[in-house]
């Protein structure tokens, strides 16, 4: 079940499923593996990701629920 995270574990899950960074690049960092490169938000207030945001996230980097919640 995928619920809101804090950017640092957002940061922590994408590296164990392979990417790399975050790295900066015009107004967002980004983390990217091969050739995907995926958009993170930027760090500015300490409330978590939401659950919506993590989804299109997910959705734009082909990763399936179970392999998040695996990671």
């Amino acid at each position: 079940m995928i619920s809101s995270v804090s950017r640092r574990e957002l940061i922590r899950k994408f590296r164990a499923l392979g990417y790399e960074g975050p790295f900066s690049g015009g107004k967002h960092q980004f983390m990217k593996q091969d050739e995907k490169k995926i958009r993170i938000p930027n760090p500015h207030s300490k409330t978590d990701i939401s659950v919506s945001l993590l989804k299109e996230i997910l959705r734009q980097a082909g990763i399936r629920d179970t392999e998040w919640d695996e990671a």
